[in-house]
């Protein structure tokens, strides 16, 4: 699976960002999908995820900010990221696990995708 991200860039703090990731994989096929971003010196922290139930998950800083979304016909996940703050800045990556479920049990595969860099002025 590969994963391609785009939409990153430098936005002045209060902008409105989307980021993009197409999939090589079909959206039905993932188990989950999520937003991962990793600021310098800092570890790589979950920002929000949708698994196939179509459910969606985000961490307390960019509740009512941030809105994941996926669209299966163009086999793309989405981060609407509004009300931008420096805080934000960091680098994005997109995220798929898919769980193989065979009769002995099940395996978890993870990919990554290669990130895009967002910086939020203030």
């Amino acid at each position: 699976v590969q994963l391609v991200e785009s939409g990153g860039g430098l936005v002045q703090s209060g902008d409105t960002l989307t980021l993009s990731c197409i999939s090589s994989e079909s959206l039905w096929n993932i188990d989950v999908l999520g937003w991962y971003r990793q600021a310098p010196g800092k570890e790589r922290e979950l920002v929000a995820a949708i698994p196939s139930d179509g459910s969606t998950n985000y961490v307390d800083s960019v509740k009512g900010r941030f809105t994941i979304s996926r669209d299966h016909a163009k086999n793309t996940m989405y981060l609407q990221m509004n009300s931008l703050k420096p805080e934000d800045t960091a680098v994005y990556y997109c995220n798929a696990k898919i769980v193989v479920r065979t009769i002995e049990g099940e395996s978890k595969l993870e990919y990554w995708g290669q990130g895009t860099q967002v910086t939020v002025s203030s």
